[in-house]
């Protein structure tokens, strides 16, 4: 069997999807390095990978170059992007990277990136494939009072829920209006809120589909969740899939409302809260190293359904040699 090297890039807090790697590697009983690169030596993940590097600024010129080194320096197999920063990069890269190396990117293309990075390209992708999504309030509407509180304010291009805010009065429109950089406006959503966790092949063959419910989150990631498997979710999330035709492991935000499905946002990357889909049996790492194989995947709904996850921090001390004790 040959030898699979995955290269994670902007490890930061993510060991459990490190470890998620490293188990799934092993339990197929694969040769081949789990590696994590980061800005920061104080990134606690890359201490749980097998190698680590430190490489400069995503919007720094050597960025991709110091990746292409690395992937031809550790026969990297696959490149997992973590954090939104990067992905359109990466996109805008992939066929050079994959070109002067062995490795393939887990990207998807750059209409697809640009279709999730920027949230008013979002709303027009759900809007024109007739998904459900919150009304956008524009300046139109705000100067003609053509709306009701409460209103949800995010950034066009944001990521971890930060600077999103329930907007309850004018005093808090005019403030959070003016705070909020590259704000994009909507009606305000009440309901049960659901990340989704989607895998994908290379060629954009649905493989997994997995609803969790978010009980508790901090800093915009899930802190509390319940698997469930949803089937109005599950169908209305596959459609969603189809038409985009993302790869690898993404996440889809919705809420079950009283008006049904409306969904928030689309992340085409590994969610922080992916380790709770992969525990459940829908193993993305698994998967990707058995289609880097030559496997081909079918379509399964093969998971623990009612799966809690109940997540905490957990330290990790590095001695003076830089090993974890």
């Amino acid at each position: 069997m040959k030898e699979i090297n995955v290269l994670i890039l902007s490890a930061g807090r993510r060991v459990e999807l490190i470890n998620c790697f490293k188990e799934a590697r092993d339990n197929l009983k694969i040769k081949g390095k789990v590696i994590a690169a980061d800005l920061s030596d104080t990134a606690p993940a890359i201490y749980h990978a097998d190698k680590q590097y430190l490489v400069c600024r995503i919007d720094h010129d050597n960025y991709i170059d110091e990746i292409i080194d690395i992937c031809k320096q550790e026969n990297i197999s696959l490149v997992v992007p973590t954090i939104d920063t990067e992905l359109e990069k990466l996109s805008k890269n992939k066929e050079l990277i994959e070109k002067t190396t062995n490795a393939k990117v887990l990207i998807s293309n750059e209409k697809v990136i640009k279709a999730c990075r920027d949230k008013y390209n979002t709303q027009k992708f759900f809007e024109d494939n007739g998904f459900n999504v919150p009304k956008l309030i524009n300046k139109e509407d705000i100067q003609n009072k053509n709306f009701s509180f409460p209103l949800f304010i995010k950034p066009l291009n944001g990521s971890s829920s930060i600077n999103t805010f329930k907007i309850n009065n004018e005093r808090e429109l005019e403030f959070f209006s003016e705070y909020v950089p590259n704000p994009i406006i909507q009606e305000f959503m009440e309901g049960e809120e659901y990340t989704v966790d989607v895998f994908t092949d290379f060629n954009s063959n649905i493989i997994t589909i997995v609803p969790r419910k978010r009980l508790a989150t901090r800093s915009g990631e899930i802190a509390k969740g319940i698997i469930t498997k949803d089937r109005e979710i599950i169908n209305e999330v596959k459609k969603v899939i189809e038409k985009l035709k993302p790869i690898g492991h993404i996440t889809v935000q919705c809420m079950k409302t009283s008006k049904g499905i409306e969904f928030i946002e689309i992340n085409p990357r590994f969610g922080g809260g992916a380790p709770m889909s992969i525990k459940a049996g829908a193993n993305s790492p698994k998967n990707l190293y058995k289609l880097l194989l030559g496997e081909e995947l079918e379509y399964t709904e093969n998971y623990e359904d009612k799966l809690l996850a109940l997540r905490y921090d957990e330290a990790v001390f590095i001695n003076s040699e830089g090993a974890i004790v």
